[in-house]
């Protein structure tokens, strides 16, 4: 069976938390993850990873099990594109081997995530200040509160994230070939996150720059509108924060979703999806758009 690699130390540390229902404070690293005090590498100066063509690993790309959760690898990469919430590690798993059994390296532009093939590109893209960067991703992760991918120091870093622990980001394919990140210059960096949709993709604003991220809660979505606004008007009672339901778009399936929001921050979704899930919703989930 295919082990997880890094996912098995880091569950460690997950589970633990998991149990006692923390998240990080001020959406930071767990435990002692985090940069080294002296730096051993300027990451200022660490290039994007240049997409190439790669055989699959020989490791990493089999079905597995995290937090009692099965998840399957994509057989490809290709179209990928999902806006979410990104994370990132640092100094507790350097060195240590990765799903791949590639040894992790806080200093290169790599990343974890769930269910991409093992090795793939991505461009990553930090929704509230415009910058990206391209990634390989070689490892498998995060398993916590609803991040799409885990970046290493460096890609945290040249995104802006590693303070605030988390960022709200756009992650897509990049092809061999295909190197030089979009930076957009048409978005002006602004502190609070808010919510996404992972097949909706906003509107630009009058003005020509793209309107800020959203940043929602989801605790369900069903093919009957009644189902929604039943779920709402229960939730309704015991949640103080604004909740409706979202009709069907032509850019997303025909269903309706119950949503929270928008939200302040990652943390308020983070607190707010646990007291919800011991509650009984398990489907609950941060969304961004």
């Amino acid at each position: 069976m295919n082990r997880p690699g890094r996912g098995f130390a880091a569950l460690l540390a997950a589970i633990a938390l998991a149990a006692c229902g923390t998240v990080p404070r001020g959406g930071g690293y767990y435990l002692d993850d985090g940069p080294d005090a002296a730096p051993a590498v300027d990451v200022s100066r660490v290039p994007d990873a240049t997409p190439k063509r790669e055989p699959r690993a020989a490791y990493g790309n089999n079905n597995y099990t995290a937090l009692g959760v099965r998840y399957t690898p994509m057989p490809d990469a290709k179209g990928y594109r999902e806006r979410g919430v990104a994370s990132w590690y640092g100094k507790k798993f350097h060195g240590r081997p990765t799903s791949s059994r590639e040894p992790y390296d806080m200093y290169a532009m790599t990343a974890a995530h769930k269910t991409l093939p093992l090795p793939s590109y991505v461009r990553v893209r930090n929704l509230q200040n415009g910058r990206a960067v391209i990634v390989r991703v070689n490892d498998r992760g995060p398993f916590l509160h609803d991040r799409v991918i885990d970046l290493s120091y460096a890609a945290a870093w040249k995104l802006g994230i590693v303070g605030t622990g988390t960022g709200l980001v756009e992650v897509e394919t990049v092809e061999p070939g295909e190197t030089a990140p979009v930076t957009a210059t048409t978005q002006p960096a602004t502190p609070p996150p808010r919510h996404p949709g992972l097949e909706i993709i906003p509107t630009a604003a009058a003005d020509g720059r793209p309107p800020p991220p959203k940043l929602y809660l989801q605790i369900g979505a069903f093919t009957r509108s009644e189902n929604a606004e039943s779920l709402r008007a229960r939730l309704a009672r015991s949640v103080s924060q604004p909740i409706f339901v979202q009709s069907p778009t032509s850019s997303a399936a025909s269903l309706y979703r119950v949503r929270i929001g928008p939200l302040a921050n990652v943390e308020e979704g983070d607190r707010l999806g646990e007291q919800l899930r011991a509650l009984g919703h398990a489907s609950t989930r941060i969304v961004v758009e």
